[in-house]
């Protein structure tokens, strides 16, 4: 009887055994299979639904696609504003300038915001064209600006606007923005 209890014991630490090694097994395969994915993954890419296709960011720099799309946005932002969306437009170009940038930037947003309290004038820009220099990391956007007090479109200019850019690891921050002065040829 001790011989047959003892080979039932034996038999059950057995399959216990096997069973354990089977569980090693197949859990090394699975750190395998995870270690290889997470090695040969491709870089981050940002999906953004309002562009045509996908974009990827490196280190090494950045595009002149994902440039122009993120000027082409900051454009938006900065150049369209009215007295009930001052706010909001100056908390959002403040969230997208650099960090040495931002106090220099919101001192300059806050005098717009200060001009316009109480005013009815809005204004909105309609984008003709955007160049970028990524070696450079600036921008610039042309089209036309037009200002409207109260219900009237009271101007239209034509005006180009240049967009300061910073590339720190894969972060594109805005430096600074304003509008191009052209030279006269006697100045």
């Amino acid at each position: 009887m001790e011989i047959s209890l003892a080979h039932e014991a034996s038999q059950r630490t057995l399959k216990q055994r096997n069973l354990l090694a089977l569980i090693c097994i197949v859990l090394g395969i699975l750190v395998v299979v995870m270690f290889t994915a997470a090695s040969t993954r491709d870089r981050e890419v940002i999906l953004q639904p309002i562009l045509p296709s996908e974009m990827a960011l490196s280190s090494s720099g950045v595009t002149p696609e994902y440039l122009e799309a993120v000027t082409r946005d900051t454009a938006q932002l900065a150049l369209n504003r009215s007295p009930e969306t001052m706010q909001y437009w100056l908390d959002g170009i403040v969230r997208i300038a650099a960090p040495e940038a931002r106090g220099a930037l919101k001192a300059d947003l806050m005098k717009i915001v200060d001009e316009q309290e109480g005013s009815q004038v809005t204004q909105f820009v309609t984008i003709d064209w955007i160049r970028t220099d990524p070696d450079a990391l600036t921008s610039q956007v042309g089209g036309v600006l037009h200002t409207i007090v109260g219900s009237r479109d009271v101007r239209r200019e034509h005006k180009i606007f240049q967009f300061n850019w910073k590339y720190t690891g894969v972060s594109l921050r805005l430096k600074g923005f304003g509008v191009v002065v052209k030279k006269e040829d006697g100045e």
